[in-house]
């Protein structure tokens, strides 16, 4: 399938293609909006389950001692890293939305629209405990409940920024960006003999 934006032209044809882009544009944002939606709403859930049901009890075994889930309120960014710098983290988090919102003006691409969408979601469900959770706004402890045996303990809203950061990466390392087009890696020079001329590494011409 091909997410790129159609390209305007002129009189009749070049309005329906605009009108097409436009169209194609808001099902990204749609795509986006959605998925950015389900993660918020998972890793609310989930942090409001574990708060009512396993905050101050011991820790639920899940894969023996490896994986279990166990309530630690986090002031620092995820996975418990910087945890003097909160009210930086949650600057951090409201910039990460707006820049989001910023790239999504000229969305045309469906793995960059479900790529944003996961950023987003994670990064609100983050800056929700920031703003409303203990000790104060912009000051809130994130909740995590994901304890992973000589690794960190973490949350889903962790996860789903992971994992759009991961489809990002692979998604530039292809060439793809956020508006359909593709760009491609620029090509090294041919190198040149003594005489200026290029060697192309062939035999006699």
């Amino acid at each position: 399938m091909d997410d790129s934006a159609p390209q305007p032209g002129t009189g009749a044809a070049g309005a329906t293609a605009a009108s097409g882009a436009r169209t194609v544009r808001r099902r990204r944002i749609g795509v986006l909006l959605a998925v950015a939606l389900l993660a918020f709403l998972i890793d609310l859930g989930s942090k409001l389950l574990v708060v009512a049901r396993l905050e101050g009890h011991q820790q639920i075994q899940v894969i023996g001692d490896v994986m279990t889930f166990e309530v630690i309120r986090n002031p620092g960014a995820a996975f418990g890293m910087g945890q003097a710098m909160t009210v930086v983290f949650t600057a951090i988090a409201a910039a990460v939305i707006v820049v989001i919102w910023r790239i999504a003006r000229r969305l045309y691409s469906l793995p960059w629209a479900v790529a944003l969408g996961l950023l987003l979601g994670g990064a609100l469900g983050n800056l929700t405990d920031r703003l409303f959770r203990a000790p104060g706004v912009f000051r809130g402890h994130v909740v995590d409940f994901i304890s992973v045996q000589h690794f960190a303990v973490f949350n889903l809203a962790d996860s789903a920024i992971v994992c759009g950061g991961i489809l990002v990466v692979l998604l530039s390392f292809r060439g793809s960006n956020p508006d359909g087009t593709t760009h491609q890696p620029a090509k090294q020079p041919a190198a040149q003999d003594g005489d200026g001329e290029e060697n192309t590494g062939g035999g006699a011409r």
